[in-house]
């Protein structure tokens, strides 16, 4: 009897505290709740003063108003933007979060030149899963360590060897172009994509993965749905929960790809630790051998070597962090650009003409490959590069969290806001560049650049977190662009209004860019 007693008391006792234990939850949750509402308040209450989009609710902010499809909430921004440039700010609420929309050339040096605002936007976490802590997503200390480190693999003599890379692929690029030659136009935009993703492949981890032979990898595909689903997450704050997200098939397809993802790299950094060593020690063995020839060297390789100021390796994470941070941000943006590039040469001859002129100048009849001496004296195409990115900037928006008060235009903005910079309309701003429509490299002369302010054009961003592969992008625009020029003549015969721009993580045309080739010197041929 005592027993049976004793059990109901036992069973009683833990009822109890359970019940206990969910009332302490659920009151954690309350406050945890409560206080969230009380700091939403206090945000909205200050910063009630910053011209603000009509069309905001409590708690959802603009999210009911925005546009899901990357093409209308772009087209929306920009809107908003075109409406308001008067304005020196503009502010939205992303749910509870406010965002202040930046695209004026002194308010955008406020942030970028700012040394304590280099936070990226709490939506970046998004890529954290893929990217991990590297370049791109990581701050304080952690990233000065890491830019400090990185710069000397993007020092020019080294982005040299990457050249042979660039233009094998980039003939790989136009041998495939060759079919397309005084027949209907065609969308350029996934050839020149292919190409791009076959470049950086090779040159970031020393792989070549056939892209242009094989458009259907595993690889290629998860890539590109990886930067699908993470642009959509970063609209949908009711996503932005793990275990939520997870709920969804976007979640397990999320996950699945990023499996693929990572093994890929960690299956390459694996083989290339291994030639490496294997390479090592047949040169200890024989004292006259010389590094294998056989193995491109890749910017997997230098950061093999890397050390930090303290002596120290990075590990076989940190490794894989900024393999896929290159990877990530070094195919598409420069695809992009590249399209965009072909895209308004089409559009424009008489440009295309003087490019023409240069690429005679500098190559004659030839068709050998370029050379980094080559790509220096091609600065008409180079100006013509700057002028598409001006136009359509490869990153048409970019984001910082600020991690202190700070005031902008005149307004107090508080800690714990978004500031949305936006190339795409910063680049438009009539007082530095005049007929912003209009496509004039000459915008890019020496002479041409006294008196515009620095921060009026930033496709690679500026200040403290500035694109540490600027370089190398140029120089890959370049190396692609002129071998398809040497070879072709491009039509276009879109319009502006017909590209369906798309201003997702990299600015895109959602109905692709057509052009039609002709054989340039065809009456020599």
């Amino acid at each position: 009897m005592l027993a049976l007693w004793l059990g109901h008391l036992g069973q009683k006792l833990l009822l109890w505290g359970a019940l206990s234990a969910v009332s302490v939850a659920g009151a954690t949750l309350i406050l945890n709740l409560l206080q969230m509402l009380a700091s939403y308040a206090h945000k909205w209450q200050q910063m009630r003063a910053l011209p603000t989009l009509p069309g905001a609710y409590p708690l959802v902010g603009h999210s009911l108003v925005m546009k899901p499809d990357g093409r209308e909430f772009f087209q929306q921004l920009i809107c908003y933007s075109e409406e308001n440039r008067h304005q020196p700010l503009l502010k939205l609420w992303l749910g509870p979060i406010p965002i202040v929309a930046i695209y004026n050339a002194e308010n955008v040096e406020v942030i970028l030149t700012s040394s304590r605002q280099i936070d990226k936007s709490y939506v970046y976490k998004f890529l954290e899963p893929w990217l991990g802590l590297g370049l791109l997503t990581s701050t304080g200390n952690k990233w000065r360590s890491r830019r400090k480190m990185l710069i000397p693999t993007f020092h020019f003599t080294i982005l040299e060897d990457f050249l042979d890379v660039m233009n094998e692929h980039a003939n790989i690029l136009v041998n495939k172009l060759e079919k397309h030659v005084n027949q209907e136009a065609f969308n350029c935009f996934f050839y020149i994509t292919l190409c791009a993703l076959d470049i950086i492949c090779e040159t970031a981890m020393g792989k070549n993965i056939g892209a242009q032979s094989n458009d259907d990898s595993e690889y290629v595909r998860a890539v590109y749905r990886m930067s699908d689903m993470i642009h959509r997450r970063m609209k949908m704050p009711w996503l932005w929960l793990d275990f939520l997200f997870l709920m969804f098939k976007e979640g397990r397809e999320h996950k699945k790809s990023l499996e693929i993802l990572h093994n890929f790299t960690n299956n390459v950094i694996t083989e290339r630790t291994s030639e490496m060593k294997k390479d090592k020690e047949r040169r200890s063995a024989d004292k006259d051998s010389s590094p294998s020839k056989n193995t491109r060297r890749a910017f997997l390789d230098l950061l093999l070597n890397v050390t930090d100021d303290e002596g120290n390796k990075l590990s076989h994470e940190d490794i894989r962090e900024e393999v896929d941070t290159f990877m990530f941000e070094g195919h598409d943006t420069t695809a992009a650009a590249i399209n965009w590039s072909l895209y308004l040469l089409g559009s424009y001859p008489e440009v295309q003409e003087q490019v023409h002129s240069e690429l005679e100048e500098v190559f004659g009849k030839s068709d050998r490959a370029a050379t980094l001496e080559d790509l220096k004296k091609l600065k008409y195409l180079e100006c013509v590069i700057k002028e598409s990115l001006r136009i359509f900037p490869s990153v048409p928006l970019f984001a910082r969290n600020l991690n202190e008060d700070c005031e902008v235009g005149g307004y107090k903005i508080v800690k714990g806001s978004q500031a949305i910079i936006i190339p795409y309309a910063l680049h438009r701003d009539p007082r530095y560049f005049p007929d912003p429509e209009e496509f004039q490299p000459e915008r890019f002369f020496p002479e041409n650049l006294q008196g515009r302010h620095p921060y009026a054009y930033v496709p690679f961003s500026a200040g403290p977190r500035n694109c540490i592969g600027q370089k190398f992008a140029i120089m890959e625009e370049k190396t692609i662009l002129s071998c398809i020029l040497r070879h072709f003549w491009v039509e276009s015969n879109q319009k502006r209004e017909e590209l369906g721009l798309a201003g997702e993580l990299i600015l895109r045309p959602a109905n692709g860019i057509w052009i039609k080739l002709k054989r340039r010197n065809a009456d020599e041929s």
